[in-house]
């Protein structure tokens, strides 16, 4: 999992890198806001970010907003961390867009518990995301059946999209999921097998229609 660890003190990103390394994450450093919501703007992998509250160029809070406000990103999971402990600042700051609030100086536990939901979080996200992608490819498969069909009046084969006529089990299993398994409908077992098998002298009894 990503994490993104924007904090303009130095110290402070050092202490936040070597924790999270220790526990197998990917980190990347932001020294001020800009360069955080640059790399967010980015992102092609869900993130968990890491955001101090007081920084230059544009305050974490201003990070959060502008954040939900990015078309098509990636799943993040925005942590606001600060010194402000008051209620007011805790729901402000969630206000702004951020999932969670940790307040300086942190517990190393506590920060870990709280990286590790929202690696939970964008996880379940990003697959949900891919589910839903995949039922839409699903669902335009479908669609490609739908509408009128093109079909030979004598053979039955049916025209496709490039204009080749093929087998309507051909076509159709090309277009969807669907397997096909030949059988004898009763007409045709009347019309055609029936009178084949007299021909050939076959006994009615050895077969079925189906």
């Amino acid at each position: 999992m990503n994490v993104l660890v924007a904090d303009d003190d130095a110290a402070s990103r050092h202490l936040l890198h070597s924790i999270l390394v220790a526990e197998h994450y990917t980190v990347t450093e932001a020294d001020n806001g800009n360069q955080a919501l640059a790399i967010l703007r980015e992102a092609r992998d869900p993130f968990v970010a890491l955001i101090d509250w007081e920084m230059p160029e544009m305050e974490g809070t201003d990070v959060c907003r502008r954040t939900r406000e990015l078309p098509n990103i990636q799943p993040i999971h925005l942590i606001l961390l600060t010194a402000r402990d008051s209620k007011s600042d805790i729901v402000a700051g969630l206000r702004t867009g951020a999932n969670d609030y940790i307040v300086k100086p942190f517990n190393r536990t506590e920060l870990l518990a709280r990286v590790g939901i929202g690696a939970q979080m964008v996880g379940l996200q990003s697959s949900l995301t891919q589910h839903i992608r995949e039922l839409e490819d699903a669902l335009k498969r479908v669609k490609q059946l739908s509408g009128l069909l093109p079909i030979c009046s004598y053979c039955k084969k049916v025209r496709d999209d490039s204009n080749y006529w093929q087998q309507v089990e051909s076509y159709v299993m090309h277009h969807s999921e669907a397997q096909f398994s030949h059988s004898i409908c009763p007409s045709c077992y009347e019309t055609i097998v029936k009178p084949e098998m007299a021909r050939l002298g076959v006994q009615e009894k050895k077969f079925e229609a189906q």
